[in-house]
């Protein structure tokens, strides 16, 4: 029953949307209906297919990359309280420089290519990760710390035994959060300066006044979100089964 909320929600939201257009009598550019963005897709499924593809390799790698320097930082400031006393500060200044402002700077270090946007993606992900990993090893129960100390372990066993464990479910919410805003990072760099993607097909369209074609970009780019977050979720949820007992 879970499953068919979805398709309901989605159902509503297109029959609100026609009527929208119906009586609103809105001009095509201005609101396509939603057969016209339908039709549009089965005309242009295969240019989607192009750019989509593109899209979803600049988010999947820069989720694996982001991902891993966010855990490796978070141990590294747990190992030192000095080093995160230094650190830390300096990640959380860096989240007020708005991503979208140092773009263009990315885009002529990194070229017009996927390493760009991968490096967008990674920037907007990273602190997520790392401070929602970070808290979790700062908070580890002291029993389960008293526990460990009884046999005697290594302070480096004690992060990666003990610790980093019962980090996972605050690591798996700051999962969550990457996978969700992934795709901002890679679509934004799209729009700075590309020559594929969903971000570029989206403003191509724009400026070619094909509204339509700019709604299925959006519609694709939609999907693609929600699916790797379901997918994310449920791997969570299957590797990190003792999420919702801890705490």
């Amino acid at each position: 029953m879970r499953w068919l909320k979805i398709p309901l929600i989605a159902l509503v939201l297109l029959l609100i949307w026609q009527a929208v257009v119906s009586f609103g009598q809105l001009p095509h550019y201005i609101l396509p209906s939603p057969l016209a963005v339908y039709e549009s897709f089965l005309v242009h499924h295969e240019l989607i297919w192009e750019h989509a593809r593109i899209t979803l390799i600049e988010i999947l790698l820069g989720l694996g990359i982001g991902a891993t320097l966010g855990v490796a930082s978070a141990l590294i400031l747990s190992a030192s309280s000095r080093l995160s006393s230094v650190l830390l500060p300096v990640l959380i200044i860096s989240q007020a420089i708005p991503v979208f402002a140092i773009a263009p700077l990315l885009v002529l270090w990194f070229g017009y290519g996927i390493a760009s946007k991968i490096v967008m993606t990674v920037m907007i992900i990273y602190f997520p990760v790392t401070a929602a990993c970070f808290d979790g090893l700062r908070q580890t129960q002291n029993a389960w710390l008293d526990i460990a100390r009884t046999y005697r372990i290594s302070p480096l066993q004690m992060l990666l035994k003990v610790k980093l464990p019962a980090a996972l479910p605050a690591l798996a919410s700051g999962l969550r959060i990457a996978i969700s805003i992934a795709p901002i990072g890679a679509v934004v760099g799209e729009w700075v300066g590309s020559s594929h993607g969903l971000g570029y097909l989206m403003l191509h369209a724009n400026a070619r006044m094909q509204v339509d074609l700019m709604f299925v970009a959006l519609f694709v780019l939609v999907i693609i979100a929600l699916s790797l977050y379901f997918l994310g979720d449920y791997l969570l949820k299957r590797l990190i089964p003792w999420a919702s007992h801890v705490r």
